[in-house]
């Protein structure tokens, strides 16, 4: 194969157009063969194989930088810049990240695992290569979904204005590819980059303008036809006026012609957009036919597409879209909101159900977040389901545009604590420290998918402000659904196993390691009260002041940040009420971020564990019977 022979990307360099070809070949089959076994972003990775082929064929990483946009879509990357024999390791804990990764490779010059942010950064590196008086290219590529995220818009104006040498790679996987179209522009293209073409453009307009009497309003008609023309034969003139030269649409899967455009793109002294035309899952058709399944896909079958999946209990995410659509038929008031993730949120069904109600509003936090209070605002109850990781892109719209004003807004945030192999740009693990802070929002989390559907009717019948439930990215526990939905008191903990020697004050998912805990020191006679803290905020008061008057040593244990999280605002509470000389231990997870691997392996390698827990606790326990 001569993908073997391919150790770094200069080695690309020695092979002819038809070798090359050959490569592009022997990439997707290496993908899906890989990726069969892994699980990860294939679908993706498939459209971009002749793009990232052609950038590393014709420019010279990590000397020129490439900044992906998109971080799951450089697999293709990471297979030219010495990293193919690790992919068995894909996602998989200490192995091969899923994303762009710095640590990894040098050829990584951007990290990215939240989409929008390639052009900012690629305007930062320009300006910095010019500064050291440097002639390295910079090079984006961005996805058409993308530039509905307004940082993307932010940084397009500021690029236009600023007219610096920077290549933009507009990876439009949305539109089919129309021959006539795309080589007329093409066409243009070439004559818009070629040097002598623009030298005798602006001889002629300098000409015209030293004309007397008329120059001036010869070039000023002279220029309202250019225009006229432009706006009739180029269908990029939003990027021109913009401040780009617009190249495209070129298709992308052109070996010959995507190496032609992209050669035209770098004689552009400023900034160029070539628009190119990809297909998601290109070369194998399983995900071409469904590139949304096979977007982010877990192990498959290669020759068939099954998907390897083992049976167990609904996902809360799948309880969550379910139960919204039960609370929809009963109030015509509840709205969903998300950004660009219908189907990963679990939305699918409500937006079948009730079309006009459903609101994808593409890569758009902040917008999502302002357009819920908006909603809210006039009498609706929107419910914006939006991953943890996500949300926090909202901040300022949640603190300002909703909780400032106090709006009903139900956030449901998924992905809420570890994520498994999309690793540390998606762990779900700050917006407990960040939204507790925030003035009228009420934060919970479920022990189980059956509160969950309890909580989401808390929210339903909530009328005071925000208000959020927060669920992790797994199955459910298994247990019973109750039919019929009741609210939770705001605030309230339910004891789950009484206990004299200490209590556990559990969040979530970590409440079945407290209860395991629980069931081992029994058996050394050490019974501990184990507190299902359904409510990060406001918490049950009553019960902590319980706690403090039988002094009994407290263990917080969440799966989120203990900087700042449910632990912190335990120790708030004792400290604002001036209760002191109470044995409090918070665990959670500490002030670093930690890297893909499975659920499991992430929770051991931060303690949250039974057998982390059981030892704390034997250290606590001892210390105050030797005491008493």
């Amino acid at each position: 194969m001569l993908l073997d022979h391919i150790q770094q990307p200069d080695d690309l360099k020695r092979l002819t157009l038809e070798q090359l070809e050959e490569v592009a070949l022997e990439i997707r089959q290496f993908l899906v063969e890989k990726l069969s076994v892994t699980g990860g972003h294939l679908a993706p990775n498939l459209g971009v194989v002749e793009l990232t082929l052609a950038m590393h064929y014709l420019f010279d990483s990590p000397a020129d930088k490439f900044i992906f946009d998109v971080g799951h879509q450089s697999y293709v990357h990471k297979i030219l810049t010495g990293r193919m024999d690790r992919f068995d390791t894909l996602r998989k804990y200490k192995g091969l990240c899923g994303f762009v990764k710095r640590s990894e490779s040098e050829h990584d010059v951007w990290e990215a695992g939240h989409s929008s942010t390639s052009l900012s950064a690629a305007m930062g590196m320009a300006v910095a290569r010019d500064l050291k008086g440097e002639s390295n290219r910079v090079v984006a590529m961005i996805g058409d979904g993308a530039l509905t995220g307004g940082m993307a818009l932010e940084a397009l104006n500021h690029i236009g204005h600023e007219r610096r040498k920077l290549m933009v790679i507009l990876n439009d996987n949305e539109m089919s590819i129309a021959p006539n179209v795309g080589a007329l522009s093409n066409y243009l293209a070439r004559i818009r980059s070629d040097r002598h073409y623009v030298k005798a453009k602006e001889e002629v307009e300098h000409l015209i303008k030293r004309i007397p009497a008329i120059g001036g309003t010869l070039a000023k008609t002279a220029e309202r036809l250019k225009d006229s023309f432009k706006y009739l034969v180029v269908p990029g003139v939003w990027f021109e006026e913009l401040g780009f030269t617009y190249m495209g649409p070129v298709d992308g899967h052109n070996l010959p012609l995507l190496l032609e455009t992209l050669k035209q793109a770098d004689k552009v002294n400023g900034p160029v957009v070539v628009h190119v035309i990809t297909l998601k899952g290109k070369g194998y058709s399983p995900a071409e036919a469904d590139s949304h399944k096979w977007h982010g896909i877990s192990p498959y079958k290669m020759e068939s597409g099954q998907v390897l999946k083992t049976a167990g209990p609904p996902m809360y995410t799948e309880v969550f879209g379910s139960t919204l659509i039960e609370l929809a038929k009963k109030d015509e008031r509840i709205v969903a909101v998300t950004p660009a993730m219908p189907g990963g949120s679990g939305l699918l069904g409500f937006a079948k159900q009730f079309p006009e109600r459903m609101f994808d509003v593409g890569i758009a936090e902040q917008h999502a977040a302002t357009f819920c209070a908006g909603l809210a605002g006039e009498g609706f109850k929107p419910v914006f389901a939006v991953y943890s990781t996500f949300l926090q892109r909202a901040y300022d719209q949640v603190v300002h545009d909703i909780c400032r004003a106090n709006l009903n807004v139900a956030f449901a945030i998924d992905r809420a604590g570890f994520v498994g192999p999309d690793g540390e740009t998606h762990q779900g693990v700050y917006d407990i420290a960040y939204l507790r802070s925030i003035p009228n929002m009420v934060v919970m989390m479920p022990k189980d998918e059956n509160e969950l559907r309890h909580m989401m009717q808390t929210a339903f019948e909530y009328e005071d402000g925000p208000i959020a439930y927060r669920y992790p990215r797994m199955n459910g526990l298994g247990v019973t659904l109750d039919e019929e939905l009741k609210p939770i008191p705001i605030g309230s903990w339910d004891i789950l196993r009484h206990g004299s020697d200490a209590a556990i004050l559990a969040v979530g998912p970590m409440i079945p390691i407290a209860l395991d805990a629980a069931e081992q020191l029994a058996k050394e006679g050490v019974q501990l009260q184990v507190v299902n803290a359904r409510f990060i905020k406001p918490m049950d008061e009553a019960m902590l002041l319980q706690l403090a008057k039988a002094s009994m040593p407290i263990i917080t244990l969440e799966e989120g940040a203990v900087m700042g999280g449910f632990g912190s605002g335990v120790l708030e509470f004792y400290s604002l009420n001036n209760i002191f000389g109470m044995v409090i231990k918070t665990i959670g997870i500490p002030d670093y971020f930690v890297e893909h691997g499975s659920v499991g392996e992430q929770r051991q390698e931060v303690g949250l564990t039974v057998e982390r827990l059981v030892a704390d606790i034997q250290a606590i326990v001892p210390r105050k019977r030797q005491h008493a």
